[in-house]
């Protein structure tokens, strides 16, 4: 747009031999400034489609400025639930997580605000649970995170934000100029549902991803390395490129599709691509649905909640 704009403007020219905008400003140098604007107002009156397409074209090159002058950073004041991201050590044989907070909810808000780690071997890694949060406005929309199950019925999680300071609220919109920073915040299986569930009041689903071995543990050390790089190399969250679904969709290497954007549809996808089981995709949404069970486990322990979860994915998908 901006090219076909620029490529009409070597042909601004009205009736009575105006010139261009920019040449008509350099031939009033000489008189006084009321002068210079009242001839602007009286173009501007002449040609308001041509004075429409100059102020676009402005507003384009100052967002643009804007946007590549910003600077990511590791300091500002975060929101107290996006403001940790865990210290990560690896070994050939696992890891360690320092800082995987484990809060406790109420309909009112966070009831405690815990923080601990998590410790595993890679060899423990037993599953991988894609968790969708619908959100209000459409189908197209939703926030996802990734869970893993781990031997010993042990479960820690992953949730890629918008990572907000305090004061602001996320807009998709400008979440597409460099307004947010990415979090890679990793939390109990507890913290991530029942949030959502008891406090914020959303419907959770929970799907299977049916990864081989090697995906599965491909996947899990893919994020702790972006997690380590987040940590101390800040980046910007991006609507479009660098959102909750397209950062998890990239780490795992898949091909770029619409539904990593809008990201309601993430699920379906996986479904045609045969990584979430089910004869039909509506199937499968339903056996995965599970916000009744998540309110009733609330008041659980983290260790006693990730019991219930896995006896009830068991349940529904024979794992």
């Amino acid at each position: 747009m901006a090219a076909d704009h620029a490529q009409q403007g070597t042909h601004f020219s009205g009736g009575g031999g105006s010139c261009l905008f920019a040449a008509m400003l350099a031939q009033q140098g000489s008189k006084s400034p009321m002068m210079v604007a009242a001839s602007m107002w009286e173009w501007t009156r002449r040609h308001p489609w041509r004075a429409a397409a100059w102020l676009v074209l402005v507003v384009l090159a100052l967002v643009s400025l804007r946007v590549c002058a910003a600077q990511p950073r590791l300091d500002r004041d975060w929101v107290d639930n996006l403001a940790l991201m865990p210290k990560v050590e690896t070994t050939e044989t696992g890891f360690a997580l320092h800082g995987v907070t484990d809060w406790s909810y109420t309909d009112e808000g966070p009831a405690a605000m815990n923080v601990g780690g998590f410790t595993a071997n890679f060899a423990d890694l037993r599953n991988v649970w894609f968790v969708v949060e619908p959100q209000p406005g459409g189908d197209y929309a939703a926030h996802t995170l990734v869970l893993f199950e781990f031997a010993g019925e042990r479960v820690v999680g992953l949730t890629v934000e918008a990572r907000l300071e305090k004061g602001e609220t996320y807009d998709a919109i400008a979440g597409m100029f460099n307004n947010y920073e990415l979090a890679y915040v990793w939390s109990t299986a507890r913290d991530l549902l029942t949030r959502r569930v008891t406090f914020l009041d959303k419907l959770v689903y929970v799907y299977p991803l049916k990864l081989d071995d090697t995906q599965k543990l491909d996947f899990l050390k893919a994020l702790l390395g972006h997690t380590v790089d987040v940590s101390a190399h800040p980046r910007f969250y991006n609507t479009f490129t660098s959102n909750c679904t397209n950062e998890l969709a990239k780490v795992a290497g898949l091909d770029w599709h619409y539904s990593w954007v809008l990201t309601g549809y993430s699920p379906q996808r996986l479904h045609e691509m045969k990584l979430i089981p089910g004869a039909t995709f509506d199937a499968a949404k339903e056996t995965a649905l599970m916000s009744e069970e998540i309110a009733s486990w609330n008041a659980l322990p983290a260790a006693e909640f990730d019991a219930a979860l896995l006896a009830e994915v068991r349940k529904r998908y024979g794992e």
